[in-house]
């Protein structure tokens, strides 16, 4: 069996954009939701208003601060903060808050639990802005009992993005845009899942985004490599 590791950030930011000096208007109560790291100090994101800000205004989160230094259709902005590597993940760690999907936080505020509970047990590897879902119905005791009957576990990562938010629109799906996301899978995994093959037994990816790395990976039919790529 083959999980994603994927662990969710807390990708949901509040913030303020503060009212112009030039051009008229007061501060704007700005919603976040960061989606794809572009470099060290700066993200993609999904914001609203997207109508009311444009490139150039900054948004203040407290003491952290992003300005918009780009803008595309879908309210996808560019964001480059004022803190960069580790300190960034530390500060959008400290304002952040679970991204949960709306069929939870429209029933509900996000409380502080949700940083754990909203997590696959696998999680380990920071990136994701939803949750693997498949890999949540999961518990040690389900583990133990796989375990007892030979299966054999193993972890590749693909990190949530983007496309997870967008419904598809086009009559025909050809036409639906597709936001690439990041996966990796170890040399370790790897000979893990060729060994299978090899040997004529099951590899079984929980949930799509466990399928879609390892398809992305595969070198030639029935064997996967070792490696990173956006998929």
């Amino acid at each position: 069996m083959v999980f994603n590791d994927t662990r969710v950030i807390p990708a949901a930011l509040d913030g303020t954009r503060p009212a112009r000096a030039v051009g008229g208007g007061g501060d704007v109560a700005v919603e976040v939701n960061l989606h794809k790291r572009v470099d060290a100090s700066t993200w993609r994101a999904f914001v609203r208003p997207a109508k009311r800000l444009r490139v150039g205004d900054v948004i203040s989160f407290g003491e952290l601060e992003a300005e918009i230094t780009g803008k595309s259709e879908g309210g996808d902005t560019r964001l480059r903060f004022n803190r960069t590597g580790a300190a960034l993940d530390e500060a959008i760690a400290a304002t952040g808050a679970p991204p949960l999907p709306p069929y939870i936080a429209r029933k509900r505020g996000v409380d502080e639990q949700d940083n754990e509970d909203y997590q696959t047990m696998f999680a380990r590897e920071d990136g994701s802005v939803a949750a693997p879902t498949a890999g949540l119905h999961f518990t040690e005791r389900l583990l133990e009992d796989l375990k007892t009957r030979g299966v054999e576990f193993v972890h590749v990562t693909l990190h949530v993005g983007a496309g997870t938010f967008l419904p598809v629109k086009a009559e025909d799906t050809e036409d639906h845009r597709m936001h690439a996301e990041w996966c990796t899978v170890s040399a370790e995994a790897a000979r893990t899942i060729n060994a299978a093959k090899a040997e004529g037994r099951r590899v079984i990816p929980v949930g799509t985004t466990a399928l879609r790395t390892i398809e992305s990976l595969a070198s030639a039919p029935g064997l996967i490599e070792a490696g990173s790529r956006d998929t």
